[in-house]
């Protein structure tokens, strides 16, 4: 048997991350255009489309990741993944976002989707602290989940612009096509997210830091692509709904929909190396974002810089710390 060096594993493994990345990116996009046009195939409204299925399509990689990680043993990384994505959504995407285009909303808008993504994050954080990701708890949260969304159906809570650019629609024009892309869209991420979640493993093996770290950082940075790709896009062309929309709502499914579909699927353990800054972190990042769009209702280029310079600081702190935790 041929044996690698620290150096040729690291590299080995660095490829199979990327290329997980790749497919999962490439896998969530034909998954959302798939489902958006069968969904408007069936004759739901364009508020429930972008409202649902964006924001959970955004969230699709973060879905087949973590699931797959659980299934195979390594619980830190589904957990880290949904920590670090939520914490990337915000920091890094929105701060980006707002470095090409002042983000601005009125509270009031926003104050019913913001209560819901802080009442997720208080149940991720109790089911974090109590050790209780069951499968009952799972359900529960899938439940309170799907309760919310047929109340944003009923009430349009969320308020998404739609884009008349013809450019941007899905190239997809008939039924058959919309299957046969979403079937290959689920093969995508199926594939990326065995390649990502090996690939992470291994390479959090070669350079001595733990899986859950490697969730918290590399992972959820590859799994907030799509987010960032889709609010980008929106910045662009002024489109403030979308762009909060898609970032409120995709952290509410990161945890409500991911966490709680993984627990479903095999209860899942908490890795004692999140409790620590990883947690808190996790929930003061969501609880000053809420406050600050309640409060001051815009985020502006330099206060998206702050954003981006204090995920870069979050990073460090990852890669600072995990050995004095075992």
């Amino acid at each position: 048997m041929i044996e690698l060096t620290t150096y040729e594993l690291f590299v080995l493994a660095a490829g199979a991350m990327a290329f997980g990345l790749y497919l999962l990116i490439k896998g969530g996009d034909w998954t959302v255009d798939a489902a958006v046009f069968v969904a408007e195939r069936t004759g739901l409204s364009p508020l429930f489309i972008g409202a649902t299925i964006v924001s959970f399509g955004t969230s699709v990689p973060e879905l087949f990741t973590s699931v797959n990680a659980n299934l195979q043993g390594y619980p830190g990384i589904s957990l880290g993944n949904v920590l670090g994505s939520n914490v990337a959504n915000i920091l890094l995407v929105l701060g980006a976002t707002a470095f090409v285009f002042k983000v601005t909303a009125n509270p009031k808008h926003l104050a019913k989707d913001l209560g819901m993504m802080l009442l997720a994050t208080a149940i991720m954080a109790y089911g974090m602290i109590s050790d209780s990701f069951t499968q009952a708890f799972g359900l529960a949260m899938f439940a309170i989940l799907a309760t919310f969304v047929y109340y944003q159906y009923k009430t349009d809570s969320i308020v998404i612009e739609e884009d008349d650019d013809e450019d941007d629609s899905p190239s997809i024009t008939t039924m058959k096509g919309a299957i046969i892309t979403l079937l290959g869209g689920l093969a995508a991420l199926a594939l990326g997210s065995e390649f990502l979640v090996k690939g992470a493993v291994q390479t959090g093996t070669a350079i001595g830091v733990p899986e859950a770290v490697i969730g918290m950082t590399v992972v959820a940075f590859g799994t907030s692509l799509p987010e960032l790709s889709t609010c980008i896009a929106a910045a662009r062309k002024q489109s403030v709904g979308l762009i909060l929309g898609n970032i409120i709502g995709s952290n509410t499914f990161n945890i409500m929909s991911i966490l709680a579909l993984t627990a479903v699927i095999k209860p899942l353990s908490v890795d004692p190396v999140l409790l620590g800054i990883e947690l808190w972190a996790t929930v003061a990042v969501t609880i000053l974002f809420a406050a600050w769009m309640l409060i001051v209702g815009k985020i502006t280029k330099p206060v998206g810089i702050v954003m981006m310079l204090a995920y870069v600081a979050f990073i460090a702190v990852q890669y600072l710390q995990p050995q004095m935790v075992t």
